[in-house]
């Protein structure tokens, strides 16, 4: 049975230029309608569960929420699930939602981790972004989480931003590294079909950075967070010690999931689900007493041989040969020759990407589901 636990809030103050997660513009009542309706689904989902080790909140803008919708909800929580004193409870934030009154009321409710979404420290970055905050913001919103006696949040930062170069990347890194967080996400700007960023960069008005020039970012965030001690544990992730995120390990491991909220995704016993995306409809269905679910997939043989390769290296340790071999799947001899080019290792009891292959972990995945007959 799942131990983690996933809400979707799918609310912002206005929807990002580059976008394609399921969100919508804030509205105090639809905001508060919607809580309501999300507690009737942890109310049927109350048995799916065993003691919860980490809960995650996320969207959307969840930081958006007033501080009476937050009540609700963890009161929700806390009358449907058994969670764990050690649990790991992580909220999303947006820096220009983050209010001393907020952040006093999360630490209060026993969120002890958040998740803020930067993405950068250059100003002209955030508006090319079409973010809702400024780099002042930012440095605000992170003085005031630290006085609320949060120790434990993790920044996100994205490179390959159109305008940006090498210098303001490593701007933004190094600022990232001087407020000290426990966690820095770093992750490759990738323009989405239907986004308004897309349509930018396909008229001619805005231009990506040349693809050598976004490896070299890639380079520069390992090497200067390995600099200061941020351990790269997944190719887009980086934690002090003893704090890499537990909510999203458990994805990478393959671990169970209950995912409640519009759009949301399951995995227990084998199955895969999806809840229905649009909001009003899946408020209709709950209020019938009806799980929301739109699509569900039992995962065969096959499919679950190739989320175990593509989900454990994403790792930076990779995966354990052992449990491979217990799979039927004999990657040492597969991927001999990607071991030979340089692009995999076997380091002790695991094989993993080296820093040249996760530049093109896609690339090589597609080789070893071939080379493994997948």
């Amino acid at each position: 049975m799942p131990e983690s636990l996933y809400l979707h809030i799918p609310f912002c103050i206005r929807k990002c230029l580059y976008c394609d997660f399921l969100s919508v513009d804030y509205s105090d009542i639809p905001a508060k309608n919607y809580i309501r309706v999300l507690c009737q689904e942890l109310s049927l989902r109350k048995n799916e569960a065993r003691m919860l080790k980490t809960i995650y909140i996320g969207g959307g803008t969840p930081s958006i929420l007033p501080e009476e919708c937050f009540d609700e909800l963890f009161k929700c929580l806390r009358d449907h699930f058994e969670i764990s004193s050690e649990a790991e409870i992580t909220v999303e934030a947006n820096p220009g939602t983050v209010t001393k009154q907020k952040a006093d009321k999360l630490v209060s409710l026993g969120v002890n981790r958040l998740s803020i979404g930067i993405q950068s420290f250059n100003d002209t970055e955030l508006k090319t972004l079409g973010r809702a905050h400024t780099s002042e913001d930012a440095l605000k919103a992170i003085e005031i989480i630290k006085k609320a006696g949060f120790q434990n949040f993790s920044i996100d930062l994205m490179y390959a931003i159109p305008g940006q170069t090498e210098d303001t990347w490593l701007q933004s890194l190094m600022r990232a590294v001087s407020i000290s967080p426990e966690h820095i996400s770093a992750y490759e700007l990738t323009p989405e079909e239907k986004t308004p960023l897309h349509g930018l960069l396909e008229s001619g008005a805005l231009h990506m950075p040349e693809e050598e020039i976004i490896l070299k970012m890639y380079d520069q965030a390992i090497d200067y967070l390995d600099f200061n001690k941020y351990e790269h544990y997944e190719i887009s992730n980086f934690a002090l010690h003893g704090f890499k995120c537990i909510h999203n390990l458990n994805y990478w491991n393959r671990g169970e999931y209950i995912g409640t909220g519009a759009g949301a995704h399951s995995y227990i016993n084998n199955r895969r689900s999806k809840n229905i995306k649009d909001i009003q409809l899946y408020a209709e269905t709950l209020k019938n007493s009806v799980l929301p679910e739109s699509e569900s997939t039992v995962i065969n043989p096959e499919e679950a041989l190739r989320e175990f390769i593509f989900l454990g290296l994403r790792k930076t340790e990779g995966i354990r040969l052992s449990e491979s071999e217990k799979l039927g799947l004999h990657l040492a001899e597969a991927c001999k020759e990607l071991i030979d080019e340089g692009y995999m290792a076997i380091e002790g009891a695991f094989i993993r990407l080296t820093r040249k292959g996760l530049k093109i972990s896609n690339t090589i995945i597609v080789s070893i589901f071939e080379r493994s007959g997948l």
